[in-house]
């Protein structure tokens, strides 16, 4: 991987507002919308160009954050009529070109490649109700294509919104796993730059204990009901890799109790991630 200058332009100096990011070799440009900007972001030009759009936000019910994708060839009209009809998101990122080459049979083929990579990382909870079919175009086109998808994918990631970043596990012999145990709960997992990492396959207790609390419980709740736990006989399984913000939540969920993550997580000597990352 080479180094990449991506240059963010705060449209009214504010870092809440509308905000315009491209990598500057490249002909992509994303635009951050605040859902409460979207009459400002009208006045704008550029938003009224053909491309693909991301809309961002939380559900109550989901443990993972919600995004729908869609595309417009009318740029922000098309958006508008999401403001009165989904609840759910409350910024949307919308990919134009920079130079307006982006045609119908583009932003078809992008949408579609958006979706289904989106689903294949599941690092987000897809509002989507269906996948469209996978546009047909020649070879060439296919190759530039998959080009503009990358520099999309690079964008998204730079602006906080990681929706093609896989959590996949890494190598064991270059890697640090982690274990986390207590009674029927054995959890696998990895300390990572955006948080905790517990593994598919891992296995948490099911009896929460009488301190764990209302945060625990919604939170389990939540993962059962986004199907990321699963109950299996004496035990919930982990269907999916799964991030949490600290070592602690992923522990609580794995022992059903409140817990202390740095020192539950100890690699295959019995080193805490205490010992490993902080002495």
């Amino acid at each position: 991987m080479r180094g990449k200058t991506i240059q963010i332009y705060l449209t009214d100096g504010s870092p809440n507002g509308i905000k315009v990011a491209e990598i500057t070799s490249n002909i992509e440009r994303a635009i951050v919308i605040p859902r409460n900007k979207l009459t400002e972001a009208v006045k704008r030009t550029e938003t009224a160009r053909p491309g693909i759009y991301f809309l961002f936000g939380h559900d109550e019910d989901k443990a993972k954050p919600v995004v729908y994708i869609g595309q417009t060839k009318e740029g922000i009209k098309r958006i508008k009529t999401h403001d009165q009809k989904i609840d759910f998101w409350n910024y949307v990122v919308l990919v134009i070109s920079k130079t307006s080459s982006f045609t119908k049979t583009h932003i078809e083929f992008l949408e579609e490649l958006a979706i289904r990579k989106a689903r294949e990382a599941s690092r987000f909870e897809l509002s989507n109700s269906s996948t469209p079919q996978k546009t047909d175009v020649p070879e060439h086109m296919e190759a530039d294509l998959l080009d503009n998808y990358d520099t999309i994918k690079m964008l998204l990631s730079t602006l906080g919104y990681p929706l093609f970043e896989k959590l996949g596990q890494p190598s064991k012999s270059k890697k640090e796993v982690l274990y986390c145990k207590g009674k029927d709960g054995k959890g696998e997992g990895q300390y990572t730059d955006e948080g905790f990492v517990v593994f598919a396959g891992s296995k948490c207790n099911i009896e929460l204990s009488k301190t764990a609390g209302s945060s625990l419980k919604n939170l389990r709740d939540r993962l059962i009901s986004s199907g990321v736990l699963k109950k299996d006989r004496n035990v919930y399984v982990f269907k999916s890799d799964y991030l949490f913000n600290s070592p602690s939540a992923a522990s609580n969920i794995v022992l059903a109790r409140r817990s202390g993550g740095w020192t539950e997580w100890k690699d295959r000597n019995g080193k805490t991630l205490d010992e490993l990352k902080r002495s």
